[in-house]
């Protein structure tokens, strides 16, 4: 999914990595109480709207890191370099020798703990080689420009167009490697005039102008396929929403700290009030083995990546990735995240590609999510043209504005339930697999999903939440009336059964497979019937 420059890396001997990478972990942070009572301090206005909103809960993982504490890290003396920072884990990210990183648990109260990016320097716990991750995204010119077409009615994106929903009011992250001439060409006039692009930061040169980087135009061929706009020749799926762009990675090296540059992106994004992070980048192994990620590590909590994308999906962002370029060798990190919506390849046909990393048995849930076009994809590069290129770096970006569009549609819906009607309205979401995962989305299926589900009440009866996960909120009129409850899948089939003997009621549905089922209630002569979505 990223192009690595490999020259000369194979004659480095391992000798010679004398410096050891490691996430320091601190113990507290200053004014946290403090900060969540007056969250305007620590967030932007836009951030705490969007948290209100959809009920996510401000917290100490918003508070900055202590800064004392890494200018202390930071002293000759220490012999420390630190390179990132975490306000989501409290952590700083730092190269040194072995003795001095570990000497910091012992100089420093407040370090709580230092984690190895060399897991062999670890107390038990994780770990694989390097590979080109951009490989498969050749580049051919092409002058069909009709084509772009086929992406966007794929997943059914320009029937959410037609009825205007464009992704207006909906902010996106782009967290990627380059973004040559975003600030200039002609693809993205519409989104400089309209002033959707919102601005960003370099993590790896640690500057403003995220514009400045000229070696590599992936993040700019991704921003396309949701922004790109040329008249009668190419639309991206998402061409009214807002964006931020984010240099998270590193083309010239392949080190974990381009897991923390991406959460300090992540972070940024939750403060600035984003609502959906496109990742085309995805991680398993580093120049150096020692740090690399065993199959076994890719099982949605091990990665840093992965549990920072886990927490920006608490935080309520949707983290749309790439499921990796790797075909039968899996998906990467964060596409192995529970939190994250990972995204396969198709080619123009909906044929599944070979490229397209596969999910395992080892990912807690269903991977990939879902897929869209990354075969042969319809893309805008640095110099203005539009041409193909290949890999799931580009079906992330094609859902992520679809999905952009879809919230927009859908404005009190929270986080996890557009991703669910996406899931729902996909072609084999009923026999999910390795491949497809749940399919290739009908975004207009998606909302007419969610039309249907919106909030019923009848008599004073409710259910809440649906989508639901584990326990099943009801209340009925009155627990002097009987009120039976059954519970059918899509086959008729009763799956549950029960007597509301109370007015409000908890049931344990975590038993019931994920999926579309029907709530029948009967309470005197009232009844009523419900959608269910189990997610």
């Amino acid at each position: 999914m990223k192009k690595i420059l490999l020259l000369c890396i194979g004659l480095l001997p391992f000798g010679a990595l004398a410096q050891q990478d490691a996430w320091v972990y601190f113990n507290a942070k200053e004014n946290v109480q403090a900060s969540i009572d007056n969250p305007s301090l620590i967030l932007t206005q836009q951030a705490i709207d969007r948290k209100n909103a959809y009920g996510i809960v401000i917290d100490a993982r918003d508070v900055p890191v202590n800064e004392a504490y890494i200018t202390l890290l930071k002293a000759p003396a220490t012999g420390i370099t630190v390179l990132a920072k975490s306000k989501w884990f409290n952590a700083v990210y730092v190269q040194g020798s072995t003795d001095d990183i570990n000497a910091l648990v012992n100089d420093f109260d407040f370090v709580e703990t230092v984690v190895f990016a060399d897991d062999n320097l670890n107390p038990p716990t994780r770990l694989e080689a390097i590979e080109d991750k951009f490989a498969v995204e050749n580049t051919t010119v092409v002058f069909n420009y009709g084509n772009t077409l086929n992406q966007i009615e794929m997943i059914n994106a320009d029937a959410l167009h037609l009825q205007d929903y464009t992704g207006e009011g909906i902010i996106i992250a782009v967290l990627d490697s380059g973004f040559t001439n975003v600030d200039d060409m002609g693809a993205f006039q519409r989104l400089r005039d309209n002033g959707d692009l919102l601005g960003g930061y370099d993590f790896v040169d640690r500057v403003e102008d995220v514009y400045a980087f000229e070696g590599n135009d992936h993040g700019t061929r991704v921003l396309s396929n949701m922004a790109g706009f040329v008249p009668d020749q190419f639309v991206g799926t998402a061409p009214d929403a807002s964006y931020y762009l984010f240099r998270t990675e590193d083309v010239a090296t392949e080190t974990p700290v381009e897991e923390a540059y991406w959460v300090e992106a992540a972070e940024r994004s939750d403060s600035l009030g984003v609502h959906i992070i496109n990742s085309s980048l995805g991680y398993k192994t580093y120049q150096n083995p020692n740090y690399s990620y065993m199959d076994t590590d890719l099982d949605g909590q091990t990665a840093f990546i992965t549990r920072g994308a886990n927490i920006a999906n608490e935080k309520g962002i949707i983290v749309v990735t790439s499921a990796g370029n790797s075909g039968v060798n899996g998906v990467g990190a964060p596409a192995d995240a529970p939190g994250a919506m990972s995204i396969g390849a198709v080619d123009a046909d909906g044929i599944y590609v070979s490229f397209s990393s596969q999910g395992s048995a080892i990912q807690p849930t269903q991977k990939p999510d879902v897929v869209a076009r990354g075969g042969a994809t319809f893309v805008i590069n640095s110099s203005n043209d539009i041409v193909n290129n290949n890999g799931t770096s580009f079906s992330s970006p094609i859902m992520a504005g679809g999905i952009a569009s879809l919230w927009q549609a859908l404005p009190n819906s929270n986080h996890e339930e557009i991703k669910q009607f996406v899931r729902m309205s996909a072609s084999q979401f009923t026999a999910p697999d390795f491949f497809l995962g749940y399919g290739i989305p009908d975004l207009q299926v998606a909302l007419d999903i969610a039309l249907s589900l919106q909030e019923e009440e009848f008599f004073e009866f409710k259910v809440f939440p649906n989508p639901a996960n584990d326990i099943l909120n009801i209340q009925v009129p009155s627990a002097n009336q009987q009120t039976t409850l059954k519970i059918y899948d899509i086959l008729g089939k009763t799956v549950l059964e029960q007597t509301i003997i109370e007015s409000s009621q908890q049931l344990d549905i975590s038993f019931v497979a994920p999926g579309l089922y029907v709530m029948s209630f009967e309470s005197g002569t009232a009844s009523k019937t419900f959608k269910l979505i189990k997610s």
